[in-house]
């Protein structure tokens, strides 16, 4: 990770209030955690500056990390947009992985050419646990592609997201994380520096943290 674009991302994030943060009272994901952080990363597409250096961040990265990658591939839907700002950089054919199978038609999962010699590289705007991002590699894995990895605009760095991609054997690479964003909203007086150790907490055990507040 590049610290100086992870703090520039973060700091547009926090900007465009794509990232808010309050502590009382927390957030409630759909997971039942409770978090004193809220994200959308969709609202980077209403940004041309912004999309455009995400995606030239994501562009850098996939060079480097995964020269052989053959296909980039959009997990649906957020990370669609990026997916294909990216592609087009490089040159690639594009992908996109729907959350389920369609119920009609041919029933695809997968939207696009996909062959089992190719090496795809999947981009999401974000992951938490990384439970959907997962799934859609587990999907791209069905047709006999290669997943090579993962790569995102945000990370919360969270130790379930940690333990899944060790457990699907893959490797994650976002260009901003939940310790640079937190920097940056202290810095920029979104967080007041007395919540600090509160909202590291958070990251470090969310699940006794949301038994706490």
């Amino acid at each position: 990770m590049n610290n100086d674009i992870a703090n520039l991302v973060a700091s547009d994030l926090l900007d465009i209030n794509a990232v808010t943060i309050r502590t009382d009272p927390p957030f409630t994901w759909a997971s039942g955690i409770k978090a004193p952080i809220y994200t959308d990363n969709r609202l980077t597409i209403a940004y041309p500056r912004i999309r455009e250096q995400i995606a030239a961040a994501l562009t850098r990265t996939i060079a480097e990390r995964y020269p052989d990658a053959t296909v980039i591939g959009g997990v649906a839907t957020a990370g669609i947009p990026h997916a294909t700002l990216v592609a087009a950089n490089l040159n690639l054919p594009l992908i996109y992985v729907r959350a389920h199978p369609k119920d009609h038609g041919q029933g695809k999962q997968t939207e696009g050419k996909l062959a089992a010699t190719d090496k795809v590289v999947l981009i999401d705007d974000l992951i938490s646990t990384g439970g959907s991002v997962l799934n859609a590699a587990k999907a791209v894995q069905a047709t006999g592609a290669t997943v090579l990895g993962i790569c995102a605009i945000f990370s919360y760095q969270l130790p379930d997201a940690a333990r899944n991609f060790a457990a699907a054997g893959l490797t994650l690479t976002s260009i901003t994380d939940y310790d640079h964003l937190i920097a940056a909203a202290v810095a920029h007086g979104h967080l007041p520096a007395n919540e600090l150790d509160n909202v590291r907490q958070w990251r470090q055990d969310p699940w006794q943290w949301t038994n706490k507040s």
